[in-house]
């Protein structure tokens, strides 16, 4: 119930809300002049015209409050024929009509204007009723496209449908195609329901091998985003003899994996990929438990770009840690072995600032000499430049004097990447947060860690471990999630010590 000394206050401002929403819409051309825009569009009148028809065919209103558990549902041909029309279209026009879908069948605002008045009348009035007005209110904020949405995801193919339209609309928003709130409100919508349906129980932890059936394993292969696969011997060797791979998979995507973890199992924690991925020839046919200690997880990829924010990776996981445990109940070691994106272009554009304020400070005068000396440059600005193109090319891999002398250098300046750049107080990596959030601790930067040009011009070829203490991991993430405290090593903090007295930040 709502306290009776700001009724009045509520009151007056639903009442203003209602006469500024007539106003506004008098008054603003583009909200008149909705569809004349669509229709000076790129897309042929006729297109948009057939938009609008097919969307008031098969986006059917809302049932009134009292008839919504009576009204039979609409026949499943109008699903099917969203489907296909949505389908046939190009992409500007896919942009167009999921413009028109979330502005023309959303939320009946005028409606939920007067029934949040009628609250308010309600104030002084039984329980019972206040409730009832507040389940009318409620129900009367669904969008009309809701409903449409969850009847094509009964219908065969339907969610994978639904996931891939999310895609589109994330692409939309991300590329500022659209500013629209209505754009915007439908990405939440979608976002909502595919969260129920694609929670924890409806989900199947699938472990995949060479006798898995063709089409997942080269999907496998397709969808790896973190060490790409070369052929189908390295595919094999993924899913061989002391590895692992997991995939999330669900009923109403048969054959489709939504996100994979690649494991190796290790008798201690790796410092780098190229033992991992490349070099297998070493290891023998058969597993050796007695050499299997710990668990390394070295390539988790989401494969869906719809159920991005629908939470997947870190329940695998926890769901892989438990299969480990009960296959090897010894094994007491758990870690990534993470690429770190963004580092390169990160670094990149420190020391283009750096040079525009004629600053020096990110290396030390022994490390800007040897530098000078190597590039045949003076130790000042000309070696900064001389730095910064080393960097873009990954030149300075191939000069073992370079790859020493840069080895502490870029190590602290990664740490500090890694621990010290922030956005709203959570790190500014993605992998990084990721880890963090699941209450992993940054536990080890390792150097010359992939030297493939993938990984050196990502993060210079640095990588990190994540380790997973078991009995930690929710302390630390709850540190982290609340309190934006990141759980980290001796190691780790060193090099974060050193950038900072070298920056004297």
């Amino acid at each position: 119930m709502i306290p009776q000394p700001i009724i009045s206050t509520l009151r007056s401002g639903v009442s203003c809300w209602r006469h500024r929403s007539v106003l506004v819409t008098a008054l603003r051309p583009q909200a008149l002049d909705f569809r004349s825009v669509r229709c000076r569009s790129t897309s042929a009148p006729g297109t948009v015209r057939s938009m609008e028809d097919i969307l008031t065919r098969v986006v059917v209103p809302l049932p009134t409050y009292e008839t919504r558990e009576k009204s039979p549902p609409p026949p499943e041909s109008n699903s099917l024929e969203f489907m296909h029309f949505y389908r046939s279209l190009e992409k500007e026009e896919k942009s167009q009509f999921l413009a028109t879908l979330s502005h023309d069948f959303g939320v009946d605002h005028k409606g939920v204007s007067e029934l949040a008045g009628k609250l308010l009348d309600t104030q002084l009035r039984d329980l019972a009723t206040i409730l009832q007005v507040e389940d009318r209110l409620r129900y009367s904020l669904t969008p009309r496209y809701k409903q449409l949405l969850n009847h094509i995801s009964r219908v065969e193919g339907g969610v994978k449908f639904l996931v891939d339209l999310r895609a589109d609309l994330l692409e939309i928003i991300s590329s500022k195609g659209s500013d629209s709130p209505h754009i915007r409100d439908l990405n939440g919508t979608l976002k909502s329901l595919l969260s129920e349906w694609f929670s924890v129980g409806l989900l199947r932890l699938e472990r995949i091998t060479w006798q898995s059936p063709c089409e997942i394993l080269q999907k496998i292969s397709q969808y790896e985003a973190v060490h790409p696969v070369r052929n189908w011997t390295d595919i094999k060797r993924r899913v061989g003899p002391y590895r692992r791979c997991y995939a999330f998979t669900h009923a109403a995507m048969p054959g489709e994996p939504l996100v994979v973890l690649h494991v190796a199992l290790t008798e201690d924690i790796s410092d780098n990929i190229q033992s991992i991925v490349r070099e297998l020839a070493t290891l023998d046919p058969e597993e050796d438990v007695n050499k299997v200690n710990t668990a390394v997880f070295y390539s988790i990829s989401s494969t869906q770009a719809g159920l991005q924010g629908v939470e997947l990776g870190n329940v695998l996981i926890k769901r892989v840690v438990r299969e480990l445990q009960s296959e090897f109940p010894h094994m007491s070691q758990f870690s990534s072995l993470s690429p770190i994106p963004g580092f390169s272009s990160w670094l990149q554009g420190l020391l283009s600032q750096h040079r525009k304020e004629g600053r020096m400070e990110l290396l030390t005068e022994r490390e800007w000499r040897e530098v000078a000396d190597v590039t045949n440059t003076a130790p000042d600005t000309n070696a900064l430049d001389a730095l910064r193109k080393l960097i873009s090319t990954g030149e300075w891999t191939r000069s073992e004097r370079l790859v020493h002398v840069l080895e502490p250098a870029l190590m602290r300046l990664c740490a500090w990447y890694l621990y010290g750049e922030k956005r709203r107080g959570y790190t500014l990596n993605p992998v990084a947060n990721f880890h963090l959030q699941n209450g992993a601790t940054m536990w080890r930067l390792n150097w010359h860690a992939d030297t493939s040009p993938r990984g050196v011009a990502n993060s210079c070829g640095i990588m990190v471990n994540y380790r997973y203490f078991l009995q930690e991991t929710p302390s630390n993430s709850a540190a982290y999630m609340h309190n934006k405290v990141i759980t980290v090593t001796e190691q780790v903090l060193g090099l974060v010590s050193q950038f900072q007295k070298n920056s004297k930040l």
